[in-house]
């Protein structure tokens, strides 16, 4: 069995359409290939851990196994994706407000209830409603409110307006607000900004209140058996920290790879689980193809570090949480199967396995190394040779 396992998702890398695909729009999209088709970029290190093998680019053998993850859950977000990885299967998901925005009701209890104006009230490109609403928002003060395909309620404040300790007290009052069930969003976002009209741009302190998850979780039951939950990124954010032991926040996907770096050099026994955002927030939304292409040689370049660090009783699963198809119309993100990447310096033996039935056999396997109850999914532990 493995001391320590570090569970990274790539967010928004899928590996190709799911095979109900067509009844989210999706049909054609392939988020890796895609990309890889129109700019040529070339991916030697995470080409050596199966990723191209899974797009059909290449038939090289791997340094370790790999698979596709199918997922059973009815959707296609972060949130959704990360609580069946670790065992809770979405049936119904949360209610959106994509189409008209928020209801008047809910918005006068916001600006009761936090004494502040809010603009916008639509579905929206973040970086877009920033644009089109961020000057008005300076000379008025009145917040941004958007929202998009995903069940979320976002936020947006210039750090000269508000500050964003401020922006987070708003966030947690609409996040109170929004637990009414037919208001009942799976994220509220707090979306702090900065620069001047024609120049705004994000900043790294977002801030996600999700719901608590519906039921334990495989990282409730590591935490519950005394094993180490470190959290890099938004993992904690979107789990409402529940069971997180340790949590480290990330600036960007640069920064997230150099903490995963880190923690590889402590002594800990339990799971380290990563999110980097950026493929998803930076390029996947804003439909940038070379961004995204960057990004992903960003991360291959990091690669030959990450997997020297490991420790011979260590497991790295390298996987995502849906697609984001930059190459695909729209903005939102796209039903795919994901990538699973899963290695180790005890492996004898390397290749393809079979297919993950749900994204819960992620969590399952991690259950089954260190052998508490998972709430869902099938282990595949014993796919894996090492000696």
């Amino acid at each position: 069995m493995f001391k320590r396992i570090f569970l990274i998702v790539m967010d928004s890398v899928g590996v190709g359409e799911a095979h109900d695909a067509s009844k989210f729009d999706d049909l054609g999209t392939n988020t890796v290939k895609n990309i890889l088709d129109k700019t040529g970029e070339e991916l030697p290190n995470l080409e050596k851990l199966g990723l191209l093998n899974l797009v059909n680019h290449t038939k090289n053998n791997t340094l370790g196994y790999y698979t596709r993850g199918i997922e059973v859950s009815n959707g296609k977000d972060t949130l959704t994706g990360h609580l069946e990885m670790m065992g809770i299967v979405t049936k119904t998901p949360c209610v959106t407000f994509t189409e008209n925005g928020f209801p008047k009701e809910l918005l006068d209890e916001l600006e009761i209830q936090t004494g502040k104006k809010f603009i916008g009230n639509k579905s929206a490109s973040g970086t877009d409603i920033i644009e089109e609403l961020g000057f008005e928002h300076l000379r008025s003060g009145a917040l941004i409110l958007y929202t998009s395909a995903d069940s979320v309620m976002q936020i947006a404040a210039h750090e000269d307006v508000m500050d964003i300790e401020k922006l987070y007290r708003v966030c947690e009052i609409a996040r109170k607000i929004t637990m009414k069930d037919e208001w009942k969003v799976g994220r509220v976002i707090a979306r702090p900004f900065k620069g001047t009209k024609g120049n705004f741009e994000r900043t790294p302190y977002r801030h996600d209140y999700a719901l608590d998850p519906s039921g334990k979780t495989v990282l409730d039951n590591l935490k519950n058996n005394n094993f180490d939950v470190v959290s890099i990124g938004k993992i904690s954010d979107v789990f409402n920290e529940c069971g997180i032991t340790k949590k480290t926040k990330t600036l960007d996907n640069l920064d997230g790879i150099n903490k995963i770096i880190d923690t590889l050099k402590d002594n800990f026994n339990g799971l380290c689980f990563a999110n980097l955002n950026d493929f998803d927030t930076k390029y996947g939304h804003r439909r940038d193809v070379e961004g995204y292409s960057k990004a992903l040689k960003e991360l291959d370049n990091n690669i030959p570090t990450i997997l020297d660090f490991l420790r011979f009783d260590d497991l790295i699963i390298f996987t995502a949480d849906h697609g984001n198809d930059s190459t695909y119309k729209g903005t939102d993100h796209t039903r795919e199967n994901i990538p699973v990447l899963i290695y180790s310096k005890k492996f004898i033996s390397n290749g393809h396995i079979s297919n993950l039935k749900t994204f819960s056999d992620i969590g399952a396997t991690i259950a089954d190394n260190f052998n508490v109850e998972t709430p869902s999914g099938n282990s595949f532990l014993n796919e894996l040779k090492w000696k």
